[in-house]
């Protein structure tokens, strides 16, 4: 019987293990070290006798960012990058503000499950299966909705006031593909001919989209 127990138990966190979006950290801390030059899957550890509070803190998700895109939305990360001391912890969150009839344009995160909170206003959110169906509801202040690791999603505010939205991610670097932005501003290009077959348009058709979407000169 224990035998039977201990194999289970030993199956289980196999499947866990291959489940989960960052891998367990082997050690109490691993505070980011990007600037060591060690090249690793996340980043190098920071000497233990350097590290500090600030390398877990963050004030950046407090108040409302000031949206002024042609999208409406501003996404504010709380990521690695801005926490060094998520390394390795395998978590991460984000800020969403959006202008009324705001837009989080389709776009997926490759490494990470997320599920937002809404902190004000309606949302008209959704993500699409890989069967192709649209799965969407409209969420108010107080609801929670969660979109599957690396499924396109988007969220739209519906109302005539601002929007925001705490998102959490089971990844210290969920990494972000909007859609549009991937196909029609990538570097290199991706080739004409592949857009046009694609979307079934013309080569005029292309070309305004990413006159559109190119990023602005300052």
């Amino acid at each position: 019987m224990v035998a039977k127990v201990l194999a289970y138990l030993i199956l289980f966190a196999a499947i866990s293990s291959t489940v989960t979006s960052d891998p367990d950290t082997l050690q109490d801390l691993c505070v980011a070290a990007p600037s060591s030059g060690v090249k690793v899957n996340g980043f190098a550890c920071k000497e233990e006798a350097n590290i500090t509070a600030a390398d877990f803190f963050f004030d950046g998700l407090a108040k409302p960012g000031v949206v002024n895109s042609s999208v409406g939305s501003l996404v504010t990360a709380a990521n690695v990058d801005k926490i060094p001391g998520l390394n390795t912890l395998g978590v991460s969150l984000s800020r969403i503000d959006y202008a009324p009839g705001g837009l989080n344009p389709p776009h997926t995160h490759p490494r990470a499950t997320e599920i937002v909170f809404v902190l004000e206003g309606e949302l008209d959110v959704g993500f699409i299966t890989t069967a192709n169906k649209l799965i969407t509801k409209t969420i108010k202040k107080g609801d929670i909705y969660v979109f599957p690791k690396a499924l396109v999603h988007y969220q739209k505010n519906n109302g005539d006031k601002a929007a925001s939205v705490i998102s959490a991610f089971n990844s210290q670097l969920p990494g972000t593909q909007s859609i549009a932005a991937t196909l029609f501003t990538a570097t290199p290009a991706v080739p004409d001919d592949v857009l046009t077959k694609a979307f079934q348009v013309g080569t005029k058709e292309i070309d305004k989209i990413k006159s559109k979407l190119a990023p602005k000169k300052s």
